[in-house]
């Protein structure tokens, strides 16, 4: 915690501000193996923090300069973030915590916070404070600033914002309808139609968005396909939702998704077959920084269907009554 005497009011969100030299370390102090040539030890007494930095560069606004290579082809693209202090590639992490490129400094969020009667709260009841690190020719400024939702930090994911898009769809198990119904008996060797009922979180397209400070992501989500398991072995796979059913199509084939069984479900546990349809979603998502990206996701739902076969009826020759063979199990 900064002591009263150093604290200093300051306009916008920059509330408390303390100027700490690098200390020397103690002759006895451990410390961790230097990661590299170009790092310094130094220590932040506002912050109690000792630890390797990286020594700070000057460059002209504008000299530096990134790569002109087309990025390979992929499902994922990821364009390099690149940390930037006054125009000089940064470190965009550390101990101090994440850089913001719009703050030019380390940003970490304080804890415990300070109490709501602290001047850096503004009057604010939302948000957070967060310590504000920068360093200007080997000194350490640290301020306090009150930010309202998450910062802009270089490091943010904008795979993280994309699951939190998806989450926000609430995607749903297909809707399944058969001909036959669950409540009917099929028969061997004639058709049975498959579909589904589109619904925008069960089929899509479906659009949702998520956002933090200096980022936005958009994912659109759309069923690719649906595979069928019919619980005899074979699976079917239906680019489309199908085609329902209607009394006047009589005993045709589904003209895009179905099927016909070769063997009665009598032998089966409740004498039906165990019917599953998979939804295949395929996710696609772009962001405000150039990232694009492909997710695949599954949902699914279960039903079954009674497979009989047609009786044939015995007639005695003779005269007697008919008989209809017994049938066994169901």
């Amino acid at each position: 915690m900064l002591k009263s005497a150093s604290k200093l009011l300051l306009t916008l969100t920059i509330t408390v501000a303390t100027i700490a030299q690098p200390l020397q370390a103690d002759a006895g102090e451990t410390r961790a193996p230097k990661p590299g040539p170009n790092y310094v030890w130094k220590c932040i007494k506002a912050l109690a923090i000792c630890d390797w930095f990286v020594k700070t560069t000057s460059h002209k606004p504008g000299s530096v300069k990134t790569g002109g290579k087309k990025p390979v082809k992929s499902i994922t693209k990821r364009p390099e973030r690149i940390c930037l202090q006054g125009g000089a590639a940064h470190t965009c992490t550390s101990v101090l915590g994440n850089w913001s490129n719009s703050r030019q400094c380390y940003l970490r969020r304080l804890d415990p916070q300070p109490p709501r009667s602290d001047p850096a709260w503004q009057g604010h009841t939302d948000g957070a404070i967060w310590t504000c690190v920068s360093e200007y020719d080997d000194r350490f400024v640290t301020k306090w600033v009150w930010i309202p939702g998450k910062p802009d930090t270089v490091v943010v994911d904008p795979v993280t914002l994309v699951y939190e898009a998806i989450a926000d769809m609430h995607l749903a198990a297909p809707l399944i309808n058969t001909a036959p119904g669950s409540g009917q008996i099929g028969l061997v060797n004639m058709p049975v139609w498959l579909w589904v009922r589109k619904t925008e979180n069960t089929w899509g397209p479906i659009v949702r968005s998520a956002s933090v400070p200096g980022l936005s992501v958009t994912a659109t989500a759309q069923v690719k396909a649906i595979n069928w398991s019919m619980g005899d072995g074979k699976t079917v796979r239906c680019e489309g939702p199908g085609t329902p059913y209607d009394k006047s199509m009589g005993v045709k084939a589904s003209p895009t998704c179905g099927h016909r069984y070769v063997k009665t479900s009598r032998k089966l546990p409740n004498c039906k077959y165990p019917v599953t349809a998979v939804a295949q979603w395929d996710i696609t998502w772009q962001s405000t920084l150039g990232d694009t990206g492909q997710i695949s996701m599954t949902q699914q739902a279960e039903t079954q269907l009674r497979i009989g076969e047609a009786v044939p009826v015995l007639v005695d020759p003779d005269g007697g009554d008919a008989v209809a063979p017994a049938a066994g199990g169901c």
